[in-house]
């Protein structure tokens, strides 16, 4: 592989966005669903390559066809194939980076109900896809029990953390669940779309959500949380541009990780792995979930230092944006239909119960933690729990575009005490070794006393008879 090589890859990567974006404006049905222009882009991809034309050129025209490998030469793929593993950390070094950390107690007080919402819904994805492992899908497919923490990985962590645990996925032998968890957040993101259309309509026809029918919702803003700050000082720097500082600080957060993921490894070594026996978890934890921690040291030191306002906020999301449609339409593009089809029926199973879950933690979940406002509420988590944090932030647009409930605040300060766990967080990233070491029966048992533990706490601290 060469910078020649490198270079044909990026192009045709750049090209690849282009035409997601031209499908994305020019096709009416993919504007209706809000399908990101990455995904479009990496579908397309996957077709136009070796499973998808290169297949169908076989079939035709036979093992010597010219088109047998599909349009992207092999070392395209390859380069392809490597970059989600590395722009998984950028997009979580700028989770945080550039945002006002406020203190616990400001962010309980805003976000309470929230949180406990959305452990609740998060855990339970475990306690589903890990009851379903031990009962059916190990016994009868012959899976892996690692499969019970797919729905999670792949709804809630979604395309960036499915690709980022590819390597782990890979040490511990089970390669194809990388796969699968892409192709469920792929799913995770169109149900996301259709059924969180289709609950906005129900709510607005049955009094439960009240809309202003005559404002036309804006799809590039319900699509970002616009974060209006006061202009940055070094965004005005004359020094060096702008960019350039902030990736930086990108490299300054990721560097924090790395050393604290290498500090995690050693202690590990001199501790309960020093021996032949001892159990490995550290290694297989990968580096995104510590960049994300690294980007909020490297916050918070800003904050104590008297710059909380030094980077722009706007920047750092279309730098993390821009890693992750990167990282989306590669993820895609090197996708395994052949893994997929191989354990269709697990994964039809995943999504089903995945779906059913979400369904069950919005419709009968959030009218019971929610004290008001239950629906554009419960729909913010519902969205992220079935297709990222992006479809979250799109169904609050729907269900609140002026925000009057508050729901949008709520919905960012909950990140803060939710995504550094699970949502591709630490324990999302700790959950392949830890089925791997310990059995899927431990580790569903110490899911479920969390989830029920966090529902009880929504219960009882919360709930519609608590008028906060």
């Amino acid at each position: 592989m060469n910078l020649d090589q490198l270079f044909v890859a990026m192009v045709l990567l750049g090209l690849l966005m282009l035409a997601g974006k031209w499908l994305r404006v020019n096709v009416a049905v993919f504007g209706r669903l809000f399908l990101p222009s990455a995904i479009l882009g990496g579908a397309l991809a996957l077709l136009l390559g070796p499973q998808g034309l290169g297949t169908l050129a076989e079939l035709v025209l036979g093992d010597e066809a010219a088109l047998a490998g599909g349009l992207f030469p092999e070392s395209t793929l390859e380069i392809w194939s490597g970059l989600p593993g590395l722009l998984i950390s950028v997009v979580f070094a700028g989770l945080f980076l550039g945002k006002i950390i406020p203190s616990p107690r400001a962010i309980w007080r805003r976000a309470g109900p929230m949180v406990a919402h959305g452990q609740t819904l998060a855990w339970g994805q475990y306690v589903v896809g890990l009851t379903l492992a031990l009962l059916l899908l190990t016994p009868l497919f012959g899976i892996s029990p690692m499969s019970g923490a797919l729905i999670e990985i792949g709804f809630e962590g979604g395309h960036g953390t499915a690709a980022g645990l590819a390597d782990t996925f890979r040490e511990l032998g089970f390669e194809n669940g990388a796969d699968l968890a892409l192709a469920l957040a792929t799913v995770g993101v169109v149900a996301g779309v259709l059924l969180g259309t289709a609950l906005v309509n129900w709510g607005v026809r049955t009094g439960r959500l009240k809309i202003d029918a005559s404002e036309e919702l804006d799809t590039e803003r319900m699509a970002e949380h616009d974060e209006r700050e006061k202009a940055p000082r070094l965004a005005n720097t004359r020094s060096i541009d702008p960019l350039s500082v902030h990736l930086g600080f990108f490299a300054l957060a990721i560097a924090i990780g790395w050393l604290i993921l290498q500090g995690l490894i050693w202690v590990e070594s001199v501790t309960w792995n020093a021996g032949d026996d001892g159990v490995a978890l550290m290694v297989h934890i990968p580096l995104f979930p510590l960049a994300m921690i690294g980007g909020v040291l490297v916050q918070v030191a800003l904050m104590r230092l008297g710059h909380a306002r030094a980077l722009d906020r706007r920047l750092i999301n279309r730098i993390s944006g821009a890693a992750l449609d990167v990282l989306i339409v590669t993820a895609l593009a090197t996708l395994s239909l052949q893994a997929v089809g191989a354990y269709i029926g697990p994964f039809l199973i995943l999504a089903a119960a995945g779906i059913a879950w979400n369904l069950f933690g919005f419709l009968v979940l959030a009218p019971r933690i929610f004290p008001k406002d239950w629906f554009p509420m419960g729909l913010a988590n519902f969205g992220q729990g079935i297709g990222m944090t992006v479809i979250g932030l799109l169904l609050v647009r729907m269900a609140d575009p002026d925000n009057r409930t508050g729901t949008m605040e709520s919905f960012g300060y909950k990140q803060l005490l939710f995504e550094p766990v699970v949502g591709g967080g630490l324990f999302t990233a700790l959950s392949l070794p830890l089925i791997f070491h310990f059995g899927a029966l431990p580790v569903l048992i110490g899911c479920t006393v969390l989830m029920l533990g966090w529902l009880a706490f929504g219960l009882l601290a919360f709930g519609p008879e608590r008028k906060h």
